[in-house]
């Protein structure tokens, strides 16, 4: 799902851009991870070779060369770099709205700010070998609306929880929050030509355009994960402090930068199974979870996107 999320990106940009005449930041200058002490360099440079021969490019880079090309890196602890080409970051909020501007373009209402309190259900008489029932979802009560049906596509995130439960299948979803912090530099770091996202012990370094940088992210676990309906933990500005202050570790140059703003927001981590869910609601002929995708729902948007359609397909199909 990764491989195709990232492959179709490249040309979905493209053609949202010019549908909408909206600009989406896409930094296409790929992702340098650092190697530290203790790592297996070896691990990276034998996956190399089979990503070649996937069509994906990896290289393998030394301190030397991460010392001249990549001057604003503190290297103390570094033994060298893993950088992927091929890897890309997008403006999610600017990719949101555009693909809501060319999706109502294509004719699809969006109704913002309501929330479905009910869904209407009947058995569906599917005649299966096996014999057993499943059943229809007929239409979606809002607060103001009802609205007929033919595909109800769960998409909610953390939302998934409360939906579910009112069909009587409750899908386990928890909040793991996440806070990152936007900052402003009087120049880019380093080479401004070369600009790839930085990534060492799970502290990005993310860059935007004239000096700005986001840097995070935290991964702040619920108190009681145990409990299945815990309260989403509060933003800790002491743990987003300790990222900063790791960025600057590897970046020393971030320690001059002002910071413009901080963000929190809370990911949807399905408990007790791999994310994402992307699956019929069990029993049910029309129901599809297509959520619980934690730190990667930007990335696999795509390749959600095309099993979503594609299921609904087969259904059709059979």
């Amino acid at each position: 799902m990764r491989l195709a999320s990232i492959q179709r990106y490249d040309t979905w940009i493209p053609q949202l851009e010019s549908a909408t005449g909206r600009r989406i930041p896409f930094n296409r200058q790929g992702i340098l991870r650092l190697c530290f002490e203790g790592e297996d360099l070896a691990f990276w440079k034998n996956l190399a070779e089979v990503r070649k021969t996937q069509g994906w490019t990896l290289e393998v880079y030394d301190r030397s060369y991460l010392s001249v090309t990549y001057p604003q890196l503190n290297l103390d602890r570094v033994i060298g770099a893993v950088y992927s080409p091929q890897d890309r970051q997008v403006d999610p909020t600017a990719l949101t709205l555009a693909l809501v501007d060319a999706a109502t373009k294509d004719g699809v209402e969006f109704i913002f700010n309501t929330e479905v309190v009910k869904a209407e259900v009947v058995e569906a008489d599917l005649n299966r070998a096996d014999h057993t029932q499943e059943h229809l979802c007929l239409q979606i009560h809002t607060l103001t609306d009802t609205l007929p049906i033919d595909w109800l596509i769960i998409a909610s995130g953390l939302g998934t929880v409360p939906l579910t439960k009112n069909l009587q299948q409750s899908v386990d979803i928890r909040p793991v929050l996440g806070q990152a912090i936007h900052l402003k530099l009087e120049a880019a770091l380093g080479n401004p030509e070369i600009q790839p996202v930085i990534t060492g012990e799970d502290v990005h370094i993310v860059p935007l355009r004239d000096g700005e940088y986001w840097v995070g992210a935290t991964v702040e676990f619920p108190a009681a994960a145990e409990t299945e309906f815990t309260a989403a933990p509060q933003p800790n500005p002491t743990a987003l402090e300790a990222v900063l202050q790791q960025a600057i570790a590897l970046c020393p140059g971030l320690a001059d930068a002002t910071i413009l703003r901080t963000w929190s927001g809370l990911r949807p981590r399905p408990e007790g199974r791999p994310a994402p869910i992307i699956e019929k609601l069990s029993g049910y002929q029309n129901v599809l979870l297509a959520t619980g995708h934690y730190r990667n729902g930007v990335l696999l948007a795509p390749a959600t996107a095309e099993k979503i359609r594609q299921m609904i397909i087969d259904t059709i199909q059979h």
